[in-house]
């Protein structure tokens, strides 16, 4: 029998503001209070839980929870059966995978991955450590960190580190290497097959996951609207990169027509002068809240 709510994991921790920022923008406005794990939601059809990116897949995997989003990193780690529905490329600090890496100090003789057989490697993600280096044929010791993995190193408690980072500039600050590039990760919603099963529960999936895609799309890109002499239309056009085919409209002055577009933000600065330089005028820069 189908349920009446979807119960949603949304990951507490470093993603947990970028997340409910997201889910914001899709439509869903989740109330934290202090100390709690339930927060509210604005949607009758949903019940949501806060809990660790660690821990979500476990928990969906038992059916605990329904659906909920957490790292493909942390997916993998648990081995947990769970259903992945799609990739969501955001994170605390840009929209960008982050990456597990295999590093050492700075000024150590190891070279390659090969260099640490019979070494110690510290990390918080053993699963994956231990899987990496039996598919090398390297034999190491991998030892759980508890936290602080950059300085284990530093302090002569490991040889090595498996850890997490973006830019790489963590890393580089506590004076070590990267050697190699266990995995690259990235955000995942994640669903229990039998919720995905139920059509109320997968509908309620879907909707969520059109809409986040969609949120996630708009932010590097904006609408543009302009008004272009009839007679240069076909120059201006030719410098439109659009996303798809531009919107032109007649207006009432048959020598103007109305054009909107959406293109990339990154070409903005670039672009509106030249359209200027083409005849364009009233030129109109809009942000998008969802691109579907």
């Amino acid at each position: 029998m189908s349920g009446s709510q979807l119960k949603l994991g949304i990951p507490k921790g470093s993603l947990e503001e970028a997340t409910l920022a997201l889910f914001a923008k899709s439509g869903w406005k989740i109330s934290m209070r202090h100390r709690n794990y339930f927060p509210e939601v604005n949607d009758p059809e949903l019940a949501v839980s806060l809990c660790r990116p660690q821990e979500m897949a476990g928990y969906i995997g038992e059916g605990i929870l329904d659906a909920g989003l957490t790292g493909k990193d942390w997916t993998l780690e648990s081995e947990a059966d769970v259903m992945v529905v799609t990739d969501l490329v955001y994170s605390k600090m840009s929209n960008r995978p982050a990456r597990w890496v295999l590093a050492v100090a700075g000024d150590s003789p190891y070279r390659k991955p090969e260099d640490l057989a019979g070494k110690r490697v510290a990390t918080e993600i053993m699963g994956l450590t231990r899987r990496y280096f039996a598919g090398k044929n390297i034999p190491v010791s991998v030892n759980y960190s508890w936290g602080a993995t950059e300085a284990k190193v530093i302090e002569g408690l490991a040889d090595a580190i498996v850890e997490v980072t973006e830019t790489g500039a963590t890393i580089r600050a506590h004076g070590l290497r990267i050697l190699d590039e266990v995995l690259v990760t990235n955000t995942q919603f994640i669903a229990n097959r039998q919720a995905w099963a139920d059509p109320f529960k997968r509908a309620k999936i879907e909707q969520i996951t059109m809409l986040l895609q969609g949120a996630l799309r708009a932010e590097s890109l904006v609408g543009v609207k302009m008004n272009a002499p009839t007679a240069n239309l076909e120059a201006i056009l030719a410098l439109l990169p659009s996303l798809n085919s531009p919107t032109v409209a007649n207006l009432q002055d048959k020598n103007w027509v109305s054009l909107e577009i959406v293109i990339e933000t990154s070409v903005v600065r670039d672009l509106l002068p030249r359209l200027v330089a083409a005849g364009a005028e009233g030129i109109i820069e809009y942000p998008l809240n969802k691109v579907i």
